[in-house]
């Protein structure tokens, strides 16, 4: 796992929750993070929507990256994580207008969740020494976690009271995954270092 790797992986929630949290703050009116949702704080003509552009632009270059560097995830889940890089990177550049929806930031958006979705699947590797984050029994738990999230973010769009909290939710539980995946391939790589017997020693100590 190269360094840049990680460095991404580490990257991608802190500059996407880090993004949405100071665009907010700088609202000069105050802006209800629970109730409206990051497309609202991105939209056109919205104060500092450029910091939310910038922000989801910096997510999506991360996830390409990760996905590039990820070496030891089967090579079709790699291929979906940089399909969501990309797809995050086209909503930044594609905001919401003032009013009314937009065809291809809503287009963006679902290719976006549906693919960070289903990749932590498609990236698992059925040997048994593969790292916990790419075990299927792993990646299926951590998949059906992120269902039960969007099927509250589906239920807050119809008129819901947590409709920003719910999508907080997910595009944050869909950034960390991969950060969590790496750190367990680093793991995986500092077990196969040590030496069988320098770490019975190291236990029996």
């Amino acid at each position: 796992m190269p360094w840049w790797g990680v460095a991404s992986s580490v990257l991608a929630p802190v500059i996407l929750i880090g993004g949405w949290t100071v665009a907010a703050d700088l609202q000069p009116a105050p802006f209800n993070a629970v109730q409206r949702s990051i497309s609202a704080l991105g939209a056109v003509g919205m104060p500092y929507r450029w910091i939310v552009a910038l922000a989801l632009l910096g997510v999506g270059v991360c996830h390409v990256i990760t996905g590039i560097a990820l070496r030891s995830a089967a090579d079709a889940g790699r291929a979906l994580l940089v399909v969501g890089g990309i797809s995050g990177a086209l909503i930044a550049v594609n905001p919401q207008p003032r009013h009314g929806g937009s065809l291809a930031h809503e287009a963006f958006s679902l290719v976006g969740v549906v693919v960070m979705t289903i990749w932590p699947i498609a990236a698992t590797r059925g040997d048994r020494g593969a790292p916990f984050g790419l075990r299927p029994a792993v990646a299926a738990t951590a998949t059906a976690v992120t269902l039960g999230m969007l099927l509250w973010f589906t239920i807050e769009l119809f008129h819901g009271p947590e409709l920003g909290l719910a999508e907080r939710t997910v595009t944050a539980d869909q950034s960390i995954w991969p950060l969590l995946v790496v750190m367990s391939v680093l793991a995986a790589r500092q077990r196969a270092l040590v030496p069988a017997g320098q770490g019975a020693a190291v236990r029996c100590r």
